[in-house]
């Protein structure tokens, strides 16, 4: 038996490559697929099975590519309704992978049709869960994404709560847990950058577990503090239950080459938004003007997926040497799959053939502290649990997640300095208030990271939320 978590940082996400005796299952599988077959082929092995935790809203699964390429099966869990051939599995149905066995346990409650999946080892003996966004690293999956008409967040939480207990729990405490999402995703609130863990340890160490809750304080301390899902996630939820094109054909569409000519025709004749990819420090230097900066090395997807709210946006690229590949991979694992290209030689070949570049202002934090007086207009682009934690005295919260929303409450006409944690988010919300006519603005690199080092006038730290 072979057991490998496949993690994807950008995504904070897990994927599952099990094999026994030459036959694969794949549980939870990103939208490249190719990475999967090439490892079964190298191991003489047969994906048999495609295993899906639940309906995904954070990420667009490779599950229906990865069937059609292998002949595998796509098993959901019970309630699963889609527009592609699927196999719905009974609560603890069994499925046998070599000489391993894999049972389907229903667990409602993120979603009606969640299914953690149990693998028993070759003696019998119940070895780990694979528990998609059922259970997490010190959370358990957010409640509120399956609200229907007659069902709210509230019925949600307490079938997670009976799902915990009745089909968890009871599990012996040296079952490894190998969950779908560590730190950094939205799908829920206060997740271990730990990737893997027993169940006893979680027993002892996930509030949500503890043994003495009452089903009413499991319910209140799971719906307290959550902010309102990314806009891409119910569109995520449903290309995973309808389907979606083809990741070989989207790869082949957005990853040409183009000239500055060609690029910008497209940008100017197919409203398409130009997305810098490159570094914050590149980007503030020079970009080409209207330009929106969401950098690869940082949350890329997920600000991707919270900031551009059509998955139909057609969208170019400006990205490092070599990157393009990547750029496009991980836009369409999100749903972005309308790449129409990237600029060939990048701003150098843009500077020459005579395009305008436009920059931004960027300073450091002793710089902003030799400037600082309580008159400056401060944007602290945050999340509100880092801002009520501490913050600068005057300086007003405005969130990356909700700037789009909230851009009515500044002036165009007066100048902002901007910053967040550390110097990415800041740039991103600069380039997007500047794409709106926002051009008083001033970014401090290293955001409250470095500020906080300054004698700057700052609020008494408070315990985090996890708001």
């Amino acid at each position: 038996m072979n057991i490998e978590q496949i993690y994807t940082g950008c995504l904070a996400q897990g994927a599952y490559y099990i094999e026994s005796e030459g036959e694969v299952a794949i549980i939870d599988p990103l939208r490249e697929t190719q990475p999967y077959i090439d490892k079964a082929k190298a191991e003489n092995a047969q994906i048999k099975y495609v295993f899906e935790t639940h309906f995904h809203a954070d990420f667009v699964s490779g599950h229906i590519d990865l069937a059609k390429k292998t002949g595998a099966t796509i098993v959901y869990g019970p309630n699963a309704q889609t527009s592609y051939d699927i196999y719905s599995a009974k609560d603890e149905e069994v499925f046998k992978l070599g000489k391993v066995t894999i049972k389907a346990l229903h667990t409602p409650g993120h979603t009606l049709e969640s299914t953690t999946y149990l693998l028993i080892d070759e003696q019998g003996k119940n070895h780990a869960i694979f528990t998609g966004d059922t259970l997490f690293l010190g959370d358990v999956g957010r409640p509120d994404l399956a609200i229907k008409q007659d069902l709210t967040k509230e019925d949600l939480a307490g079938m997670l709560f009976d799902s915990l207990r009745n089909k968890i729990m009871p599990l012996a405490d040296d079952v490894i847990v190998y969950p779908a999402h560590g730190a950094g995703s939205a799908c829920g609130k206060n997740l271990s950058k730990e990737t893997v863990d027993t169940l006893g340890n979680q027993k002892k160490t996930n509030y949500a577990l503890r043994a003495d809750m009452s089903k009413e304080e499991f319910v209140a301390e799971v719906l307290d503090g959550i902010l309102p899902p990314p806009q891409y996630f119910s569109k995520n939820a449903m290309l995973n239950k309808e389907g979606y094109a083809a990741f070989d054909s989207v790869l082949e569409k957005g990853n040409v080459p183009l000239d500055p000519e060609e690029f910008e025709a497209l940008a100017n004749h197919e409203g398409a938004l130009v997305l810098d990819v490159r570094t914050q420090e590149e980007f503030v230097k020079e970009h080409i003007p209207n330009s929106i900066f969401i950098g690869l090395k940082g949350q890329f997807a997920p600000w991707v997926g919270a900031l551009i709210t059509d998955l139909q946006q057609p969208i170019l690229l400006v990205v490092p040497e070599g990157k393009s590949e990547e750029a496009v991979t991980r836009l369409s694992r999100v749903g972005y799959d309308n790449t129409l290209g990237y600029l060939k030689g990048g701003m150098d070949q843009w500077k020459k053939s005579g395009k305008e570049v436009e920059s931004i202002t960027s300073i450091d934090a002793n710089e902003f502290e030799k400037r600082y007086s309580p008159e400056l207009s401060i944007l602290d682009v945050r999340k509100p649990g880092e801002f009520d934690s501490t913050h600068l005295e005057t300086a007003m919260s405005l969130p990356l997640d909700f700037l789009s929303e909230n851009m009515n409450k500044i002036d165009k006409d007066k100048e902002y300095y901007v910053h967040c944690a550390g110097g990415y988010r800041s740039v991103i919300a600069a380039s997007i208030l500047k794409a709106r006519g926002f051009n008083n603005l001033i970014d401090i690199a290293g955001g409250y990271g470095a500020l906080k080092n300054t004698d700057i006038p700052k609020t008494n730290f408070a315990c985090p939320s996890s708001k």
